[in-house]
């Protein structure tokens, strides 16, 4: 015969259905994770079980296993089920369906790129992030409405086309007044106006404090492909900020972890690839864990994998790879690679989603357009936020690896990703020189490539 309920019995049969219910079933969630044996303990003293969707009372066996009110037996009163427990059961904690570090921050990167704030903690103190790009208005009247000072955070680059003082290294902090506009957040992260709307002052720049959580913002936002500028407030109580507004957080550090350990790359498939003029290949798909996009390998022939082989890393590039652009190299550089490789009957082309040289197509783009205005494919980027080249080449080591191989000859004019590839442990046994594309429209380009960016002639 049953018991009577006692008072949380009523309130969990009474409330079940209420959708005000839900905040109650968030922290017992919460509390499940924290201490499972003790909540466990807890729901069988009371008769109650924790089914994943919600609290059922549980001194009766005419429920049916479903949560919809439909379903339910009775004069307007959940129908409730018994769960017998003994001894030997242990709640289920379900630990596996918790997100890595990897998949959340791949979720906080797919935040940043809606406009949805992130969450970055410090210990016992964190900062509200959103993507000055990506930001809207309602939210910057949100951050203008809460106490403490909200600030734009911007690389050094950006800084010094702004003329903004940098006191924090490889970046500058600017109070954000209450007064300002989206648009002019908008503007101090995008140069595309910068000859047309020149005077953005009088600025306040900021300096002192902790900023190690500004800075990861900046890698995140680069990592999302935004333009690197952040709007940033720091938070007391962080968890219970997070918590209310339904926000990721994640610790700072994991940030700069992830460019300096890149998440492990997963063989996804491999197929047969025919090629003109090519021995047989075989094109082979990788995806990082941690999210992101997909890598691939073209496989020309069939390469040892206990001697050096013939290698072209080579970026993505929709431009020239795809539409022929002749404002650079990339698309002759790609067939001549897979030229040379056909001739020399097998070896290997590394293609890797890392457009711009790392800064994404929608900035590439904006680095063209203040081309247009005069300006070199190097102080393009400075003026963007960006560093010369944003790309990770250990990438290409971790395909190279997984496929099998060691040591290669690599096809380049790129110091860089000779340096690159040694220090992620592959041997750079020559270095082959590649030219191809030389064309009128790209001269100036390639020259400021060797001036600037250091590459071979």
């Amino acid at each position: 015969m049953a018991r009577s309920p006692d008072k949380w019995s009523r309130f969990a049969r009474n409330k079940l259905y209420c959708p005000l219910f839900s905040d109650f079933i968030h922290k017992c969630d919460k509390l499940l994770q924290a201490a499972p044996e003790a909540f466990g303990k807890t729901c069988r003293k009371r008769g109650l079980c924790w089914s994943g969707v919600g609290l059922l009372w549980g001194h009766s066996s005419e429920y049916d296993g479903s949560v919809s009110p439909r379903n339910v037996r009775g004069k307007g009163r959940p129908a409730m089920t018994h769960t017998k427990h003994t001894k030997h059961t242990k709640p289920m904690t379900h630990t596996s369906f918790l997100p890595d570090r990897g998949e959340r921050l791949a979720r906080a990167r797919a935040d940043l790129r809606m406009g949805v704030p992130v969450v970055l903690t410090l210990g016992a103190r964190a900062v509200l992030v959103l993507a000055a790009e990506t930001l809207t208005a309602p939210r910057l009247e949100a951050l203008h409405s809460m106490e403490g000072a909200v600030e734009l955070v911007i690389t050094a680059r950006r800084a010094a086309t702004l003329k903004v003082p940098v006191y924090d290294g490889d970046l500058a902090r600017v109070l954000l007044p209450s007064a300002v506009a989206l648009p002019w957040v908008r503007a101090m992260a995008d140069p595309s106006e910068d000859l047309q709307l020149p005077m953005k002052g009088p600025l306040h720049p900021m300096r002192g404090g902790e900023v190690a959580g500004h800075r990861a913002a900046i890698a995140l936002a680069k990592q999302a492909r935004l333009l690197p500028a952040v709007v940033v407030r720091t938070l007391a109580a962080a968890a219970h900020f997070a918590d209310t507004h339904h926000l990721g957080q994640l610790p700072h550090h994991w940030v700069g972890a992830d460019r300096a350990v890149p998440a492990p790359l997963q063989r996804v498939v491999s197929a047969a690839l025919p090629l003109g003029g090519s021995p047989p290949a075989r094109l082979h798909i990788f995806r990082p864990r941690g999210g992101g996009q997909e890598h691939s390998a073209i496989e020309i022939g069939r390469p040892a994998r206990d001697a050096p082989v013939l290698v072209r890393l080579h970026s993505a590039c929709f431009t020239g790879d795809v539409l022929g652009s002749l404002k650079c190299d990339c698309g002759p550089q790609l067939r001549r690679a897979l030229a040379l490789i056909g001739q020399a009957g097998a070896g290997i082309v590394l293609y890797l989603n890392q457009e711009g040289r790392g800064i994404g197509l929608a900035n590439k783009m904006r680095a063209y357009s203040l081309q247009d205005q005069g300006f070199d494919t190097v102080e393009a980027n400075h003026r963007l936020g960006f560093e010369d080249d944003e790309r990770d080449f250990h990438l290409g080591a971790g395909i190279l690896r997984q496929m099998g191989f060691g040591a290669v000859d690599l096809l380049t004019n790129n110091p860089r990703k000779i340096a690159m590839m040694r220090s992620a442990g592959i041997v750079v046994r020559r270095r082959v020189p590649l030219r191809a594309g030389e064309t009128p429209q790209n001269a100036a380009y390639l020259a400021t490539k060797i001036a600037k960016s250091g590459h071979l002639p």
